[in-house]
């Protein structure tokens, strides 16, 4: 009788001083002060995703600061200008720091351009401060199969982008001066975003790209390194001090994921938060 008592005490001793050391563990998570991790790669088609995690970072008092990771060739203007202005909505209240990849290049340089600070690999391809439109031209192949094409339009300019017929010399200065608004645009927003004289802008804004070491040297950059250098400068940035807790967009998890081994970062880390509802949730 005795010697299951004191089996009974032992197990519930050790579950009081269990509880003790989880609560203690999970005080410390809770006051470390937090970086966000917002990641852009691959072409920028669409913007919706990137403002969102941008906005729920920026609204979170636990939050400190925030990185964004490009990794990005470029893309739309239009997605490319909406990122922008978040980032800079963002950088007023937080420090913004990005991280620049392989390639942070033409919008993915443009969404850049209003962070606190630029950190490039000395490596990293970017700047190509330019805008291109490409239209094909089949016109030759069509005549040659035999196939003719016949426009209807209520506009003058209607067809101006056909792939089917040659461009008039007055449709290309048209369109030319589409694009050179629109790389005016590109200019001054990275002459806002870096502080820098808009004609200093602009004599290197003629689509070539840089590496990381003569973007620094063109104060296209501030500092070279790697993420692990960026988030050490958002954590000075922010006035954190000890080690931060680095937030990342949580992930879902579908069957094709797991049918495909692409387990979501907090369930390969942790094992034992691997259970069955994970493999009913869609």
């Amino acid at each position: 009788m005795k010697k299951g008592c004191l089996i009974i005490i032992t197990v519930i001793s050790g579950l009081i001083i269990l509880s003790l050391l989880l609560t203690l563990v999970e005080k410390d998570v809770v006051q470390k002060e937090k970086i966000g991790i917002v990641t852009v790669e691959g072409p920028i088609i669409t913007s919706k995703d990137t403002i969102e995690e941008l906005k729920t970072y920026r609204k979170d008092n636990s939050i400190k600061a925030i990185i964004l990771r490009v990794e990005s060739p470029g893309g739309g203007v239009a997605p490319s200008q909406e990122i922008y202005e978040e980032v800079k909505k963002t950088a007023k209240e937080k420090p913004v720091v990005v991280s620049m990849g392989a390639v942070a290049a033409s919008g993915g340089y443009y969404i850049s351009a209003p962070a606190t600070k630029i950190v490039a690999n000395p490596g990293t391809l970017t700047g190509s401060i330019g805008v291109i439109m490409e239209i094909p031209n089949i016109k030759g192949l069509m005549e040659k199969i035999g196939v003719k094409t016949e426009v209807i339009k209520s506009g003058r300019y209607k067809d101006i982008a056909s792939i089917f017929k040659d461009m008039e010399p007055e449709q290309r200065k048209i369109l030319q001066s589409v694009l050179d608004d629109v790389h005016e645009q590109f200019i001054k927003a990275v002459a806002e975003g870096r502080k820098l004289p808009v004609n200093q802008v602009r004599e290197l804004a003629d689509g070539r790209v840089f590496t990381g070491s003569q973007a620094l040297q063109l104060k296209l950059v501030d500092e070279l390194g790697n993420m692990e250098d960026a988030i050490e400068l958002a954590r000075e940035l922010a006035g954190i001090k000890g080690e931060p807790q680095i937030v990342y967009k949580k992930e879902k998890i579908s069957i094709i994921e797991l049918l495909k081994n692409k387990l979501p970062k907090e369930i390969l880390n942790d094992y034992s938060t691997l259970k069955i509802k994970y493999l009913l949730t869609p």
